[in-house]
């Protein structure tokens, strides 16, 4: 399989994790303001699942280093599986979260409580589990990153529209988003060997650990969506035969959003192996920097 050896170049994976992240959800505005988020979800879904697929039977499968995508899949233990598995149903559940903290409290108050709570957690979570690198160092460009990702939250308060009211039901769902999205990556880091030249066995490489996330994350979203469409947090109550109403543009405006981030999450976990985990979930998070530009 592909193996990262160049720092360099894994801090460059990293770098278009964040691009990638902060990027896809674009695609829901091709789908157009009348589909509906839970909808435009299903496709999300699958086209993550695809899209590691897709790199696992081909950059997961060629190369002499490492186990290829097949084999490194039917060795992994139950373990394993059922980590990165477990961490897929979390970031979903994180996901969603943080889309109705978005609908109820607005971006000024979700993505500085959301997801600068979820890169605190989980740079400090990972360093303390895989401790690679200067602590001292990531803990500056932890505070760092935050206290951008606060400025672009002033920033935006200041926007026409931007300075509706903090309510209490936005804060709790934009906490609870920052709890989980901050501790998914760990679960899917204990699928895998650290040492993409030393293959563990029972652990699983970045290839196979990513396809088994996104099974975690289709899989979960027939519980976590279908309760958002039943139960959602803004708005009225949507049907699953919504869903096949939609043309075929639509459904790839979905499946679009799936491979963005999943190129994203694809890239961050090859680089981890040189990186290591908690600085490579941490670059990543800068996506909402990212995020912002794409909002201005």
């Amino acid at each position: 399989m592909f193996v990262v050896h160049s720092y360099p170049l894994a801090v460059v994976f990293c770098v278009l994790t964040m691009l990638c992240w902060g990027s896809w959800a674009n695609s829901r505005k091709l789908a157009g303001k009348d589909w509906r988020f839970e909808l435009f979800y299903w496709d999300y879904t699958l086209g993550l699942l695809l899209l590691t697929l897709v790199l696992g039977l081909t950059l997961g499968s060629t190369g002499t280093e490492g186990r290829s995508f097949v084999t490194d899949l039917s060795q992994a233990s139950g373990g394993s599986i059922g980590s990165a598995l477990l961490g897929g149903a979390i970031f979903n559940l994180a996901n969603i979260l943080l889309v109705a903290a978005i609908e109820v409290a607005g971006m000024a108050v979700a993505f500085p409580v959301g997801i600068g709570l979820a890169l605190i957690i989980g740079v400090i979570v990972n360093y303390i589990a895989a401790p690679v690198g200067n602590g001292a160092l990531l803990a500056i460009g932890v505070v760092l990153v935050t206290l951008a990702i606060v400025l672009d939250a002033v920033a935006y308060r200041r926007l026409p529209g931007g300075a509706a009211g903090i309510s209490t039901k936005g804060l709790v769902l934009s906490v609870a988003c920052g709890v989980f999205m901050g501790m998914f990556y760990r679960f899917v880091a204990a699928a895998m060997y650290e040492d993409p030249a030393a293959a563990e066995a029972g652990k699983m490489g970045s290839y196979a650990a990513v396809f088994v996330f996104a099974i975690g994350v289709f899989l979960s979203s027939f519980v976590w969506n279908t309760l958002a469409m039943k139960e959602p947090f803004v708005g009225t109550p949507v049907g699953l035969a919504s869903y096949f109403k939609g043309d075929f543009a639509t459904h790839l405006t979905g499946i679009l959003g799936g491979v963005i981030w999943g190129i994203g999450m694809s890239l961050n976990l090859i680089a981890s192996g040189r990186a290591g985990f908690a600085i490579s979930y941490g670059l990543g998070q800068g996506a909402t920097m990212v995020a912002a530009f794409w909002g201005v």
